[in-house]
């Protein structure tokens, strides 16, 4: 488990506590925290307009992102059901109060389905000072402010913890369409997700990571009778803990859906505000970087290489390679730098799997990204996609003579990995999502020296549906075949000086059914060689 807080910290529940009396004293009047001004701007507003049981329309689904530099910036994000006044945040630090606002800038989509205009909030708060506790309220006029906490990124190189899942789904029901009363099946509502959905958000929540990484497959609106409704479900579970910490999601398959925009994904571009750096307003958000400490984390959009048609709408090739040439960029700048040690890619598609009753891997995956993350050294790759863990030994470059390009592994230590020497793939797809597949690992002797097989999709033929090549899987480390829920744990110690070896100490957790305890699967370790040792490093 993660190390305790520090005393300095502040706690969520006294924050809340705070907040909470703020709200109930509205009547007295506009009400400031401290008598100073916060630390990161200088005082522009009081907390105004608290009110309480108004007609307005609420703040819902409030949730973090990092801006741009983890360190002084962060995005503050919320919902409403209609146009409203002033969307703002009023933040500052528990000794100098609510003295600064950011204000919001104001995002809509029309559900293609429904119809309906969902207006979504992104107040940027910037020139933070960097490993720093803040609290703050969203709010806008008429309408009871909500609020949270979150710490900044540390400057420079620092021990923190990051988690990551994907697949999650949302631990509800959501009524059929015209379904009231009920249909023919006796039913007037459909069930999402499952309630591990909501378990992983506690989980999350016990371990307090600085940030969270979301691998695809957010929510499944687009399988849902009322999309509006399953995203905004999704939002307010995770709300209890993306108040607090930045989740930072990849798009995957289920978030392209038909109506909402050319490539499906308006409702995603909308609900989150990314540190993208894409010009063409309808490839914002789908691909980004930040950094914190000596991380470099790269999150893709893998439906635009991918063979698999898993969404609405086929969009592979949508961005005439921008994606393929900007991860290059990227990567050559992270391994140039004396400053970024490890290299984290985040995506949903695989490029390793060995469930039978899954997806499998994409030959055109292992085509655009195997020789870029060799090139450049990638030490982890996070996805989801399949709904089960798995993880390959380290890996670098392909078994000779391979139609499937099938990842050779470069060492077969599974306990402490040498990250130098391969890139480690975990497949996290256990976030709460019904359809598991950790029952259907390949059990084989595919080549009689004790390896199985898995199968790999080579061609595209149609939604969910692809010609598929099997192969000898040389590549398998450990598979989860007993428990399909549950998230990975990262705790980045980054040595005490230049030229030290940095580690990456990994826990993978069980979400346990039906009662949804936290349980210890595996632990293991990633380590390398700090960058800035001046002998270079890859």
């Amino acid at each position: 488990m993660s190390e305790e807080p520090k005393q300095t910290r502040i706690s969520r529940r006294n924050a809340l506590g705070l907040f909470g009396a703020t709200v109930s004293g509205a009547a007295a009047g506009p009400l400031v925290l401290g008598a100073g001004t916060a630390e990161a701007m200088p005082a522009t507003s009081e907390v105004t307009g608290l009110t309480t049981g108004s007609p307005t329309t609420p703040v819902q689904g409030l949730h973090l992102t990092f801006g741009a530099d983890p360190r002084s910036q962060m995005v503050v994000s919320w919902v409403t059901d209609a146009a409203v006044k002033n969307p703002r945040v009023v933040y500052g630090t528990l000794s100098g109060g609510f003295g600064s606002t950011a204000h919001a800038k104001t995002k809509t989509y029309v559900d293609g389905t429904s119809g309906r205009t969902v207006w979504v909030h992104h107040a940027l708060i910037s020139k933070l000072k960097a490993d720093t506790d803040y609290l703050y309220a969203a709010q806008h006029d008429g309408a009871t402010p909500d609020a949270g906490t979150f710490h900044t990124a540390p400057s420079g190189r620092a021990p923190f913890t990051f988690t990551s899942f994907g697949d999650q789904g949302a631990p509800s029901v959501t009524w059929k369409t015209g379904a009231n009363p009920a249909d023919a099946s006796g039913r007037d509502f459909e069930p999402n997700a499952t309630p591990a959905a909501a378990d992983i958000v506690t989980g999350i929540e016990k371990v307090g990571p600085l940030f969270h990484l979301l691998n695809g497959d957010l929510c499944y609106a687009n399988t849902g009778p009322d999309r509006v409704r399953v995203w905004r479900d999704f939002l307010t579970n995770n709300s209890r803990s993306a108040r607090f910490r930045p989740w930072m999601p990849a798009a995957g398959n289920h978030e392209i859906e038909l109506g909402n925009g050319k490539l499906g994904l308006d409702a995603y571009q909308t609900y989150f505000e990314l540190p993208s750096t894409e010009t063409q307003p309808e490839l914002d958000n789908l691909w980004y970087s930040f950094t914190v400490g000596s991380v470099k984390v790269i999150t893709l959009q893998n439906d635009e290489i991918a063979l698999q048609e898993g969404g609405d709408i086929y969009i592979k090739g949508y961005s005439g390679g921008r994606q393929l040439a900007w991860l290059e960029k990227e990567l050559k700048s992270a391994r140039a730098s004396k400053d970024i040690d490890w290299i984290v890619i985040c995506m949903h598609q695989v490029m390793i799997s060995s469930a039978t009753a899954a997806n499998g891997a994409d030959l055109a995956l292992r085509e655009a990204y195997g020789p870029l993350f060799d090139k450049y050294g990638v030490d982890l790759v996070v996805c989801g996609h399949e709904h089960d863990y798995e993880r390959s030994l380290a890996v670098r470059g392909v078994v000779p003579g391979s139609v499937t390009l099938t990842p050779n592994p470069s060492q077969t230590a599974l306990d402490v990995i040498e990250s130098e020497h391969g890139t480690t793939h975990m497949i996290l797809g256990g976030g709460g999502v019904s359809g598991i597949t950790n029952n259907s690992f390949t059990t084989d002797d595919a080549d009689g020296h004790g390896h199985h097989s898995a199968y790999v999709q080579t061609e595209h033929v149609g939604k969910f549906n692809s010609v598929k090549e099997q192969e000898t899987a040389v590549w398998i480390g450990v598979r989860d075949a007993e428990h399909p829920y549950g998230f990975a744990e990262f705790n980045v110690d980054p040595g005490r000086r230049p030229g030290d070896m940095t580690r990456i100490h990994v826990t993978y957790y069980n979400i346990i059914t039906p009662t949804g305890e936290l349980s210890v699967f595996e632990k293991f370790t990633l380590q390398r060689r700090r960058s800035d040792s001046g002998h270079g490093h890859h």
